[in-house]
């Protein structure tokens, strides 16, 4: 596992925390459970991420492994997440309310989702575990066989767990798992002046 930890070290242009540094996406899982502290600490760090007029339209249905809501979520992954997940100890669906208190459409609700997500794999981080998000899965089938209500919409699906061993895996995602992560350098994402103008202070 420090070999992969350390294949998974960014090359960073700039320091940044090492907490945000150290974040990424597993897909060998030891199969232990998440205590229910740290998994209290996790969905309180979701429930204080940034929210357009404090709607906080996420919600999350969390299943463990063995359990009915596990099954479920499991059973509208694609193949290919199926491989992998298996070992996941929790499994779980993030969701929006789609609209606000007046009845209105938020159109900041995936936004705001996307806040909290991000928000609660950092603080996974914190607690020596790791979030993995999907978007490989039948969200219509998960809102189906969950009875998720109509005015509320599941978006990604997520594992949350401890890091387990990369031999475990299939040969096509072991590889995937040894390979170095890589993002688009910053000065070709932010701009000042006018759009497409690289950032003067990068």
């Amino acid at each position: 596992m420090k070999e992969i930890e350390s294949i998974k070290q960014p090359k960073l242009d700039y320091h940044i925390h090492p907490l945000i540094a150290s974040r990424w996406s597993p897909r060998a899982y030891d199969p232990k459970p998440v205590e229910p502290e740290k998994l209290q600490r996790i969905f309180e760090a979701a429930r204080w991420a940034a929210s357009a007029s404090n709607f906080q339209p996420w919600y999350f249905l969390v299943g463990f492994r063995g359990d009915t809501v596990y099954s479920k979520i499991f059973e509208t992954l694609v193949e290919f997440n199926q491989l992998w997940v298996k070992n996941a100890p929790v499994l779980a669906l993030a969701i929006t309310k789609t609209t606000n208190p007046k009845g209105e459409m938020n159109k900041y609700a995936d936004y705001d989702l996307g806040q909290a997500l991000a928000t609660l794999s950092l603080q996974a981080n914190a607690e020596g575990l790791f979030a993995h998000q999907m978007g490989g899965f039948d969200a219509n089938t998960a809102a189906f066989l969950l009875e998720i209500p109509e005015d509320y919409k599941v978006v990604s699906a997520f594992t949350l767990g401890y890091l387990g061993d990369a031999e475990i895996l299939h040969p096509n995602l072991l590889k995937l798992e040894k390979s170095p992560r890589s993002r688009r350098p910053a000065a070709e994402t932010v701009f000042t002046g006018a759009f497409g103008h690289k950032a003067d202070f990068l």
